[in-house]
């Protein structure tokens, strides 16, 4: 089995894919406290309860867009699986023409998405992952990654407001009812929910208007499932970007 991991600002997601298949895909806390050992442990006891042992992993791949947290968890992964992971970095093999000003500057969690979205797709492609971040990539024919927008994510925009207002509470992100809502907490949750959904539309009018075409438009992340439905465009979900996007990574460069 392969091991990918992406660590994110939020979660680290972790996973294991055989001949392509995922085996299963779990999250834990980032956390920039945690020591490698503690990672390691995490991770092993993660491993095993999903029925998979440390003599099962043939390999491992990671992702990080937080460095503080990196090198604890490669050297976690190394003291329990005895192996070196790879990385992705500037100089990995990607399949992607990278035109921007500084390639090297774009995060790995963007490229990792952007390959996997190309395994199955054909570009041109607008790709958002909605994480601790929201964020959107533009990938023309030919495979040119062009770039994108970086956008606060949902639960950003939420805790800032219920941080800085003192009679706003706190909410979940049911998926709401009417757009002109009756009290508080439908009201913070129907401008939470449709007015990211409207922004996400609005991003996808710009980007068509500046590309002077259509796309085909995938959203992935945690949040992702909870905001499309409410989008007027056709925008594809795909669960599964990262963890695909470090095996087809992983087979390129092994």
């Amino acid at each position: 089995m392969l091991l990918v991991i992406d660590i994110g600002n939020t979660n680290i997601t972790i996973g294991c894919l055989e001949d392509e298949k995922i085996c299963f895909d779990a999250r834990i806390a980032t956390d920039r406290a945690r020591t490698s050992d503690q990672y390691g442990v995490e991770i092993k006891n993660m491993l095993e309860a999903f029925g998979v042992q440390l003599t099962d992993i043939h390999d491992c791949i990671i992702s990080s867009v937080v460095p503080p947290v990196f090198n604890s968890v490669r050297t976690g992964v190394y003291k329990i699986t005895g192996r070196e992971p790879m990385v992705v970095r500037p100089g990995l093999k990607t399949g992607l023409n990278i035109c921007m000003d500084t390639p090297s500057q774009v995060g790995a969690d963007r490229i990792v998405i952007a390959v996997a979205a190309l395994t199955k797709y054909k570009a041109p492609l607008i790709l958002i992952d909605m994480g601790t971040a929201t964020t959107i990539e533009v990938v023309e024919p030919e495979n040119r990654y062009v770039g994108g927008v970086i956008i606060p994510g949902v639960r950003i925009s939420m805790d800032a407001l219920t941080s800085r207002t003192a009679q706003l509470p706190g909410i979940s992100l049911d998926r709401p009812g009417k757009v002109v809502a009756k009290n508080t907490v439908a009201c913070m949750r129907s401008g939470i929910m449709y007015g990211t959904a409207a922004m996400l539309d609005g991003m996808i009018d710009l980007i068509g208007q500046e590309l002077g075409h259509e796309s085909t438009v995938i959203a992935t992340g945690g949040l992702a499932q909870f905001i499309i439905p409410l989008c007027r465009h056709e925008i594809l979900l795909e669960k599964d970007l990262l963890l695909r996007g470090l095996y087809t990574l992983y087979k390129m460069n092994q």
